[in-house]
């Protein structure tokens, strides 16, 4: 059928790989959010925030409802949320958060993609100088005045506001995350995400090898199924 054919076929079958690994990411932060609070949204904010992140990637809303209601049985695994660090090559700094039922199997799967991928894993809390985390919440710009959303978001914690496309990105102190939600929720604006991110202080310049080099590394760990974000501080 030739190679323009082959081509569609390899980019449709990579683009459903990465579906169906952003599902089960989405399914994982909810049964969590589930386990710690319960499974009623309303009453459980992680829980609201999971959801919000589903349908973030497009989960259809009743695989999300099936993740809510089989996290809600005894017989369902329990997750523990664990964070590794690293150094990636070329001395960039690299941490991955992971939701695992068998840590003994996540953190050899992490050290042995480190040590295949010229890095090496290292200990917690040596990235704390590197990277800040921050709450970051996603809505539409739409009908929404950012310098008016500004000043009324201020005493809830704001500490950035930005536009990207159609869409108003807002940046918390990690303190702040729980009050700006609900001062989100409270104005009735359809968050689109709503998320702890670890942002770099500083980033690493390299040339394009060395590039290919830590993002080889950063591919390898995202394509394990324990792994659910990857951060690094690679320009």
């Amino acid at each position: 059928m030739g190679r323009a054919f082959e081509y569609r076929k390899a980019t449709k079958f990579a683009r459903w790989d990465r579906m169906a690994k952003q599902f089960t990411r989405a399914g994982r932060e909810i049964a969590i959010a589930v386990k710690e609070g319960g499974p009623d949204p309303e009453y459980n904010p992680s829980l609201r925030r999971a959801v919000q992140n589903a349908k973030g990637v497009n989960m259809p809303k009743d695989r999300i409802e099936a993740a809510i209601k089989r996290a809600s049985s005894k017989d369902e695994k329990n997750y523990s949320q664990i964070v590794y660090e690293g150094m990636g090559p070329h001395g960039v700094a690299v941490i991955i958060e992971t939701a695992t039922d068998n840590p003994t199997r996540t953190v050899a799967n992490v050290r042995a993609i480190f040590n295949k991928k010229g890095g090496s894993l290292g200990t917690s809390n040596m990235h704390d100088f590197i990277f800040d985390r921050k709450g970051v919440f996603r809505f539409k710009a739409t009908g929404n005045d950012i310098e008016e959303l500004e000043l009324e978001l201020i005493d809830f914690g704001l500490d950035k506001i930005e536009t990207e496309e159609d869409n108003i990105i807002i940046y918390t102190a990690y303190e702040d995350f729980g009050n700006m939600q609900k001062a989100l929720e409270d104005q009735k604006i359809d968050i689109l995400s709503s998320e702890l991110q670890r942002i770099p202080n500083f980033l690493k310049e390299l040339n394009e090898v060395e590039t290919d080099d830590v993002l080889e590394l950063v591919d390898s760990l995202e394509q394990d199924d324990d792994v659910q974000t990857v951060y690094h501080n690679l320009a």
